[in-house]
């Protein structure tokens, strides 16, 4: 094997297709920018071109009968000189010659013509100031008719003539300009033509030696990955050819190790998240609640109040009909809903003296999902900790809203509060997942415990939807808490 060739073969891939690109690039390049050259050379003339007709054009070819006519006004004395136009015509005139001399590449012979328009004009103004002098003089009249006759209005016919010319061999030279431009055209196509021809042999060589120098390590690699796709994770690589198949062999050998790792991993993440499952609804439906709950129900009775006993009994009924869930454990937020709501109704008629709550979840948000059993802990908290810490009770609101892809739920009330290192304490926690509270409980904090049910929500939303969504608690002291629940839509 040659040293090209060897070396091309030893090449990374990244640099062979650098390389490639280059090969087919630069030929394109050359070509392009000589293209580009011409054009813009044969551009700026045709604009040149057209830009000295339309300033030609602005040389009004009525300018003989227009000055011829207003001198002879002047002169028969229907209009003073100061009232004529005839300086302001030789002006604008003049102004459109100067315009024309500072074109570009204007050839000899229009130059020419435009200097003798400017003697023309010239002239014309020596024999405008003569007849104003005739006129200030008086009885002059025939001298002046002379003038007009012999002098005016042959310039003026000249001055014409010579802006005809001038725009007739200004569209000439665009007329030969259009030439150029059509041939510059077709030798272009026919280049094209042999150009595209030789790239697309050049792109065909190129493709075939680098896939050449890739397929075998990529069958060998994809019959690997075949097989562990088919569950074999014994197999292994094992390639030592090319730069970047060689580290992808590797990455392959280590990924199939990492991936016998993490499949251990998942099945002790999925017993931790089924254990944490279960110790929130042994937290949440506990003996307590429930003994409260009974005794609740048994003082109603015995009062009589048999209204109540049946919603306390039917709330009841239907707070642990959706603890259950029927084995899932993602529910919607409608069945959430039912869930805190038997539980506030529980808990009003136990602290009704202290207890108020609203819900303002719009119905549209009730089909989207949640994991079971999400609200209740939040809002057994704000109670327990909030509302009861707090003399003369208080109030719980729910609320929700949609905001782009992403739902927000919030429990508000406006109990106790935390005090601002406490709250940092209890966000960081949360987010660092740590479930015990080993903080000693001082002015404004909320008793221990309270992180693990906050934890334990936080950590099965992540595990449900990912590291994005899960709560975040905002709490002045003396003023209320807000946890608010991120979910998707």
């Amino acid at each position: 094997m040659s040293p090209i060739r060897k070396k091309w073969a030893d090449m990374p891939l990244e640099s062979k297709i650098r390389y490639s690109y280059l090969i087919v690039i630069l030929p394109l390049l050359v070509f392009m920018i000589i293209s580009l050259m011409t054009l813009n050379r044969q551009n700026k003339q045709y604009e040149r071109v057209i830009e000295a007709a339309g300033m030609a054009s602005r040389f009004s070819l009525d300018f003989k009968k227009d000055f011829d006519y207003e001198t002879y006004l002047v002169i028969v004395e229907s209009k003073t000189y100061e009232e004529s136009e005839l300086d302001s015509m030789l002006s604008s005139a003049m102004a459109v010659v100067d315009s024309l001399e500072t074109a570009e590449n204007i050839n000899r012979e229009n130059a020419e013509r435009l200097e003798d328009i400017r003697k023309y004009l010239n002239n014309l103004g020596i024999y405008t100031q003569r007849i104003k002098e005739n006129l200030s003089a008086g009885d002059k009249y025939e001298e002046n008719i002379e003038i007009w006759e012999n002098d005016v209005q042959i310039v003026t016919g000249l001055v014409r003539e010579t802006i005809i010319q001038f725009i007739y061999y200004e569209i000439q030279d665009m007329q030969e300009l259009r030439e150029e431009v059509n041939s510059f055209y077709r030798r272009v196509f026919t280049y094209s033509i042999a150009g595209a021809l030789l790239i697309l042999l050049l792109v065909v060589y190129i493709t075939y030696a680098i896939s050449r120098s890739i397929t075998k390590p990529v069958l060998k690699l994809s019959r690997v990955t075949e097989r562990v796709a088919g569950g074999d994770l014994s197999v292994r690589a094992n390639l030592d050819t090319g730069a970047e198949l060689g580290v992808l062999s590797r990455s392959l050998d280590e990924m199939i190790e990492r991936i016998n790792k993490l499949i251990a991993q998942v099945r002790t993440e999925q017993e931790n998240l089924r254990v944490a499952e279960l110790e929130l609804l042994q937290a949440q439906i506990n003996p307590h609640f429930l003994y409260n709950t009974l005794d609740t129900i048994i003082w109603l009775a015995e009062a009589g109040d048999q209204k109540k006993v049946v919603s306390m009994v039917g709330s009841l009924s239907d707070f642990f009909r959706a603890s259950l869930g029927q084995g899932r454990d993602i529910v919607s937020i409608g069945d959430e809903m039912k869930h805190v709501v038997s539980y506030l109704e529980i808990q009003q008629v136990r602290y009704q003296d202290i207890l108020s709550y609203r819900v303002e979840v719009p119905e549209e948000l009730y089909t989207s999902r949640i994991p079971k059993i999400t609200l209740q802990p939040l809002v057994e908290n704000a109670l327990y900790h909030g509302i009861k810490n707090k003399r003369g009770g208080g109030s719980i609101i729910i609320s929700g809203k949609a905001e782009g892809n992403c739902i927000y739920l919030s429990i508000e009330d406006d109990g106790i509060g935390i005090n601002e290192e406490r709250l940092s304490i209890i966000n960081e926690k949360i987010n660092t997942g740590e479930k015990t509270d080993t903080v000693s409980d001082i002015k404004g904090n909320r008793a221990e415990g309270e992180i693990f049910g906050l934890y334990n929500v936080n950590e099965r939303i992540r595990l449900k939807f990912g590291d994005r969504y899960g709560i975040h608690v905002d709490s002045e002291y003396g003023k209320g808490t807000k946890v608010t629940v991120l979910l998707p839509l």
